[in-house]
């Protein structure tokens, strides 16, 4: 044994092949700082061992090397920058050194070689991958670019074009696809990927294979004359702007620093590409992102915690109410292999359910995304029918007729009467109490609330809504049930609205009381949209999520937290739903709706929604872009709070994705809480304060201003 730690070994084979395994005591390899510290010390074993002629680098686990340990950065980037500049120079030069030991390596990639593990591979002058092979530096996604050497050997290896779109779009490619991009030498089986690398490594021991030249093309400059140069760097820059638009600064970052580094060898590219990584480590959008990721696992393990105990296996569902929502819930089920029967009471909605899957399935293989085959079998799986009966042996029910309490109740004391003892019932509603409907049924501790989101095969969200007496086995199980599916369930406590919707109303609230004060609605959708980042400004949202359904949900909040939800009086969204002003769902709202002459969807400011409000709104005026984005934020901003201080949600990271998957939070802000704690509780404290004669929306709770007194942290 030439070295022996805790994540990986070398030993010497025959021929003179040394074997570098990864196998971590984890499930995974990752790049953690042992992990950096023992690749060092074995590097420095191998310099020094007798008759090694060459060096194999392979996992002993079933994926390669998933990248580095991201729980390591919160810690790690909230050091000086002089100190993350130290730790990111540092461990480039432990891959610089198995860069440079003095006989040839190869690697042998199996399963995911991402961020970290992909930069291992690069540092070695020969690759094999097998086909299960995913390879790529998705660093981007975290706000980052690689830091352990990728921005410099990839372009080097396939060049700048291929290498900045790998980079600054973060996705991976398979065996096949990074083959034919010149980023590894083979593909072989599985099977075959350990021999097949043993022998292309004896190749370039025995000098058939010229691996000298190889590690000399990562150590020189760039190969581009000046006008190549020219024309690559800014396509690629004008790519990355078109779309990543301003608010990442990383994919910016990446191209910047590989065009500088173009005339650099090895050493002075690296110094740019660890300046690189330092100064987008400190970015409020790295903080934002790498929050997320950190959020995104806390939310998929309490998740898998769940239905991992769930005694009840849910086999087949049963959707009540077709109609697009019905449909798009029946789809999702039914995509997943899971027997789904859609239920109605009338034909023409069974008939629009089924369109709504065949359109979704036919849009997937416009795109080459759907095959024939699982078109046939996803529609096949989908049973749509007006007898109640149909769905007396189905485990999941989930009720998803009209948002009319009274219907709702009427539909769920019809279901329990007809299906199992054991099944479990569900209602798909968006507002209306778990509780009260619960009470419509004999055995409450089997229902609960299962909020979809529209389009449902787009948005990833789903809420479930514990009610008073739902029990911890119905919860598991619905969770279970909710990842079969393919969707990320979040479990929030039942009040008005929920959590996203209690949250998203104060932020409608605010954008009308500016109305109200003279704001043009195209300016603040404007600002939201451009500068804020959301992906529909306040106006915009309310027609695609309909007048109607708006001014009904405004109800049941107003209804449910009267001390800051009651209705507003001359409130723009009321007017329009009054004069018939729907919104996309009959073409006129803020905007109107149509075609252009090409055919395509167009939306211009409606002049007949700004003569409705005339007579009931201030005299038109200009507000700045930091005022109106207080005071449609603040509201939403201090009704999470009180949902984590209620209890309604878990925690901050679980309000945060939920917001995310959700409503499309930008996510370079992080979600709500990170966007507070961006900004800093006491600046919060003191903003929502500057704006508190506004009404109680705008008006802090006791337990934020003491956390912000106290400086604690909603992450902590």
């Amino acid at each position: 044994m030439i070295y022996e730690g805790k994540c990986l070994s070398v030993s010497m084979t025959d021929e003179g092949i040394a074997e570098l395994v990864f196998n971590a005591q984890g499930s995974v390899n990752k790049f953690d700082q042992i992990t950096v510290t023992e690749l060092g010390e074995a590097t420095a074993a191998l310099q020094t061992a007798d008759g090694v002629k060459g060096v194999l680098v392979r996992s002993d686990k079933s994926t390669f090397i998933v990248g580095a340990d991201i729980t390591e950065f919160t810690a790690l980037f909230a050091l000086e920058e002089s100190e993350v500049l130290e730790w990111v120079a540092k461990t480039s030069q432990v891959f610089n050194h198995f860069e440079d030991l003095p006989f040839p390596t190869i690697c042998a990639i199996n399963g995911f070689a991402l961020g970290g593990g992909c930069e291992m591979t690069l540092a070695c002058d020969l690759r094999v991958a097998d086909t299960t092979a995913k390879i790529g530096l998705p660093e981007v996604k975290l706000g980052l670019m690689p830091g352990f050497g990728g921005t410099v050997r990839l372009p080097r290896v396939i060049g700048s074009d291929n290498a900045l779109e790998w980079m600054t779009t973060g996705r991976d490619r398979n065996g096949q696809k990074a083959l034919a991009e010149g980023a590894v030498d083979a593909v072989v089986a599985p099977e075959a990927l350990h021999q097949a690398a043993r022998t292309m490594l004896l190749s370039a021991i025995n000098g058939k294979l010229d691996w000298q030249a190889r590690r000399a093309q990562k150590l020189a400059p760039l190969s581009l004359n000046t006008n190549e140069a020219m024309m690559s760097f800014s396509t690629a820059a004008a790519m990355v702007f078109a779309q990543a638009g301003k608010h990442y600064p990383a994919p910016h970052k990446m191209v910047e620093t590989v065009q500088k580094a173009s005339a650099s060898g090895r050493d002075g590219a690296l110094k740019l590409e660890n300046e690189g990584f330092v100064a987008l480590a400190k970015t409020d959008a790295c903080q934002a992102q790498v929050g997320i990721f950190l959020a995104d696992q806390l939310v998929k393990a309490k998740g898998k915690k769940m239905a991992k105990a769930a005694t009840k296996s849910v086999a087949s569902h049963a959707v009540l109410g077709a109609g697009i929502m019905g449909g798009g819930i029946a789809y999702q089920g039914a995509v997943k292999g899971i027997p789904t029967v859609m239920k109605d009471i009338a034909q023409p909605a069974l008939d629009l359910g089924l369109n709504e899957a065949a359109k979704i399935l036919g849009k997937g293989m416009e795109r080459g995304k759907v095959n024939a085959k699982t078109m046939a079998s996803t529609l096949n799986n989908i049973s749509a029918t007006l007898d109640m009966n149909a769905i007396a042996h189905t485990d999941l029910v989930i009720e998803a007729v009209v948002e009319n309490p009274n219907v709702k109740a009427a539909v769920l004391k019809e279901t329990e009467e007809t299906v199992a003892d054991d099944a479990i019932i569900c209602s798909n509603t968006s507002t209306i109490s778990i509780n009260q409907l619960a009470k419509a049924l004999n055995k409450p501790e089997r229902f609960c609330g299962m909020h979809f989101f529209n389009p449902v095969h787009k948005m990833p969200l789903v809420e479930i809504i514990r009610g008073e007496n739902t029990s911890d086995a119905t919860i598991s199980a619905v969770v279970a049930a909710t990842l079969k599916m393919g969707k990320t369930p979040i479990v929030v406590n039942d009040c008005p609205g929920f959590l996203v919707n209690r949250v998203l109303f104060p932020y409608f609230a605010g954008f009308s009381h500016l109305l109200i004060d003279g704001a043009d609605f195209t300016a603040v959708d404007k600002v939201m949209e451009k500068i804020f980042g959301w992906p529909m400004g306040p106006a915009y949202l309310l027609d695609v999520v309909g007048m109607d359904t708006a001014d009904h949900a405004s109800g049941v909040m107003s209804d449910g937290i009267p001390e800051r939800m009651q209705k507003i009086e001359n409130d723009p969204v009321t007017l329009l739903y009054s004069n018939k002003r729907l919104g996309q769902k009959n073409g006129k709202g803020f905007y109107n709706y149509g075609t252009d002459k090409r055919g395509r969807p167009s939306k211009s400011p409606a002049p007949e929604a700004y003569s409705l409000f005339e007579g009931h709104v201030a005299e038109k005026r200009d507000f700045d872009a930091d005022e109106i984005i207080a005071r449609v934020m603040i509201p939403m901003a201090n009704e999470a709070i009180r949902c984590l201080e209620e209890g309604i949600v878990g925690s901050a990271a679980e309000a945060d994705m939920a917001l995310l998957y959700g409503l499309g939070f930008p996510p370079f802000r992080g979600g709500i809480f990170r966007y507070i704690e961006t900004m800093g509780l006491d600046n919060f404290v003191a903003l929502a304060d500057k704006y508190a004669d506004l009404g109680p929306i705008y008006q802090i709770s006791d337990g934020v201003r003491e956390m912000a007194a106290s400086g604690k942290s909603y992450f902590a």
